[in-house]
This record gives C-alpha cells, structure tokens and sequence, in this order.
C-alpha cells in the first residue's frame, strides 16, 4: 500500500514570540518541518502535502529546498486539525493508499514507530504516549486493544481526566476513509473547532476499527515556546551523543560536544571538549577533533587532525593525515595528504598540495573586495611564516617562500620567493623616541 503524507503547519506559534514561523525555527541545525519531513520521508511516500497559514510563503519555500516535490496547501482560517487535514483534499485527490498525518512543530517522532502505524491493520491508528503528568493532552479512551474514542482534555469528564494514555496528534487512516469521516465531524466543542481526532468517534460508531500504537514521550514532544525549543536542542545533543558513543566514536567530554542533524562521524575518530559541529560535516575514521574547535561543511579525513581552537568552513576538505592547528582557519580549500597548516593561518579558495607545510601566520588573500581569487600551493612546498599569498596567485611542487614574504606572481617548481623590504637600522633612534614620547607624556599629565 502507498502512503502520503500530510504535514500540518499552519499555526502562529505565539508563544514562539518571534516574527518567524513557529516551524523555522531550528533544532540541530535544520528546522522543525524539516526533521518531521525527514521521519515520513523515511517511509518513501508517494506524495507529501504540507498544509501551511502563518508565514506561508516563507514556510514553503523551505519546504521545497528541502523537497521540491512536496506540495504545499494553504489553510486560510485557523479552524482546527480537522479543518486543516482537509485542506489537503484536493492535493491527495484519486490517491488509493494510506495518509499519516504529521506535526510541523513535532521533530522526534522515529521512522520505527511510523512504520509501525503504517503497518497496523486498523481502520483508524492513532499515536498515542503514556505520561505520569498529562496535563491538558486528549485523552485515549480504550476497550482492550480498540481505540474507542478521543477526549479533549478541555471536554473531558473527570474519570477520563484521569486516564494516562495521551493523544499525540498523529494519525493513520485509508485516504478515502479519513476524507469520509472528516466530511462528518462538526465543531460543536469548548473550542468551536473541527477536531481531527473525532474522527475516531466517528468510525468506531459506523462499525469501523480505531487502534493505538504507542511510543515513548520523548517522541512526541511538540515545541510552542523558547523554552521547549531549548528542551528539544537537549533531548536531540543527548541522543546524538548516544548515538555516536555506541557507534565507536570516543567523546573526551560527551556534554559539551554538540552535533547536527546531518552529523557524520565514523568509528574511531576521537573528538574532544568543547567542539561543535554544524551542519554537512563528515569526519573520517581515526580523525582527531581537538577542543574548541568548529566545523560546518566540511569534510575530516582519515588519521587527520584538527586543532585546538581551529575553524572548519563550507569546503573545507582535508585528506588523510593533513593537519590544522590552532587559531587556524580553512574556507573552500583542499588540504591534501599529509599536508600541515599548524598556526595562526588563514587558508581560503586554495588547494594545499601533499605533504605541504604552512608557515604560522599565512594568510592567502583571496578576496579583492568584489571577487574572490584562488591560490595553488604545490605539493611538498615550504610557506614560510608570515607570507601573503596575493591570489590568483601559484606556488610549483617543493617551492618555498622566505618569512614575511608577499607573493604576488607565480613561484616556479623548486624555487624560492623572496619579497621584502629591506630592513635599516637607525643608531640611537629607539633612546630618542622614548625620551621624546615620555616628554609628551609628562606634559600631558600635568
């Protein structure tokens, strides 16, 4: 059977108090719609609906980087889950197979539990969590393993007040059926809403089957302030951190290390306190993070090592066994085998050739204030420290430039750069000076 999604993210989020969709904002690097499109798309659906309201235009345009083949629908009025669900019947018009609807602002819900909803053989399948604490959650009413109907907690009786198997929101259905019965649900409630979940009242009543599968809290978590958002970014580090332990990766100080969503870290690698990692990063095994150090867009490759306190930008790719020190940063540059670019250096728009080494405090200048140029370091060259390499600009394999030295043409193969101004000596200038700069001062002070 096929199955489409319907993701709903229409709501303000005014708790959120913020001027961006509640859905935008991020958890590990990629925001909320994106981390409940990527648990459906882990079911390979055959079409993905995301109903947007609040901020439409910018939520779309999300929601096609993130997949242009997912459509977008709009709900005008804020009518309730029931009214928004049916938003998406047009875009799911002659679709035989099953809808799962998901939660925008619900990032944890596993690609295990929705294969498992998808699975059920039920009617109608709902998600549904157990809490000791569930406060103003619908309540799942029950007769052995049947789902009968769904209570509000706002229109809840208090016996049903007391029951602890919650209703997380998502929901299962045939397309036909759940379109069948939403046609059939009315706004008669506290709210004066179109309720998604009577909709399982209306099928148990015309002889039709309602189950639960059920999930672990966590999973369900929904995120309508700053403070749950900063929860979410927690119960995401924790488990990725988990994640990466149990897979071989050793984490000297596992609390202060924080990953993205996309974070790919192979066995063996070593990464130490204090290190960050943004999105599209890739570390190779038997890498070696050093503390402090940041990396986004980029790629560690094997035995390399990085840092302390050195910085990782998009393009940055470093082969085996290259080396970054510290208070070094690499942008759009190719570090190749065994290369080293120990301190205090700025390496941009550049190919670093094998078994290099890069002189402390070099700078390749590759940004003339409109266009950026690249620079071409050969393979077994000597920067000396301090030079600035003036881009375009190339240096030949086993070339070397002399310390403080400014490149501005190309360095044959073998040969050695040499640029400076020559240095005078003044005799008895520095005494001078300081007699004239403490006379001033004196004056000044007085």
């Amino acid at each position: 059977m096929q199955t489409a999604l319907v993701i709903l993210a229409a709501g303000m989020g005014s708790r959120m108090k913020s001027s961006k969709p509640k859905v935008l904002h991020e958890v590990a690097g990629l925001p909320l719609i994106g981390h409940a499109m990527r648990s459906g798309a882990a079911l390979s659906p055959a079409r993905t609906v995301v109903v947007t309201g609040h901020g439409a235009e910018a939520v779309e345009a999300v929601v096609a980087g993130l997949d242009p083949s997912a459509v977008c629908v709009r709900q005008t009025e804020q009518l309730g889950t029931g009214h928004a669900v049916d938003q998406a019947r047009d875009a799911l018009d002659g679709f035989e197979g099953q809808v799962i609807v998901l939660y925008g602002d619900t990032p944890f819900i596993s690609p295990e539990t929705l294969a498992r909803m998808s699975d059920s053989d039920a009617d109608v399948t709902v998600l549904g969590f157990e809490t000791a604490d569930p406060e103003k959650y619908g309540r799942l009413v029950v007769e052995g393993d049947a789902l009968m109907r769904i209570v509000e907690a706002k229109d809840a009786s208090p016996d049903e007040l007391e029951i602890r198997l919650c209703n997380s929101g998502v929901i299962s259905a045939d397309c036909a059926t759940l379109f069948n019965l939403l046609s059939n649900v009315g706004n008669d409630n506290a709210s004066g809403e179109y309720y998604l979940t009577d909709v399982v009242g209306l099928a148990t009543s015309s002889g039709m089957s309602a189950k639960v599968v059920t999930c672990l809290e966590e999973e369900t978590m929904g995120i309508n302030s700053r403070v749950q958002l900063a929860e979410a970014e927690a119960v995401f580090q924790r488990n990725a951190r988990v994640t990466a332990m149990t897979n071989g990766v050793t984490l000297a100080e596992p609390a202060t290390v924080y990953f993205s969503h996309d974070t790919a870290i192979a066995a063996d690698a070593w990464v130490g306190p204090n290190v960050v990692f943004g999105p599209g990063v890739t570390v190779d095994a038997g890498a070696e993070i050093r503390a402090f150090c940041h990396l986004e867009g980029s790629h560690v490759g094997p035995d390399a090592q990085i840092g302390p306190f050195a910085r990782l930008r998009p393009g940055a790719d470093l082969a085996a066994k290259a080396r970054i020190g510290n208070f070094v940063e690499i942008k759009n540059a190719t570090i190749a085998e065994g290369a080293k670019v120990n301190h205090l250096s700025y390496v941009g728009d550049a190919s670093v050739g094998e078994a290099a080494n890069i002189g402390a405090g070099t700078i390749t200048c590759n940004y003339d204030g409109v266009m950026k140029h690249r620079t071409e370091i050969g393979a077994r060259s000597f920067v000396g420290s301090n030079t600035l390499l003036v881009a375009p600009v190339k240096m030949g394999d086993e070339s070397m430039t002399a310390s403080g030295t400014v490149v501005t043409k190309d360095v044959p193969d073998g040969a050695l750069a040499i640029g400076r101004v020559e240095a005078q000596n003044k005799p008895g200038f520095a005494r001078k000076l300081m007699q004239v700069l403490r006379a001033k001062k004196m004056k000044r002070d007085r």
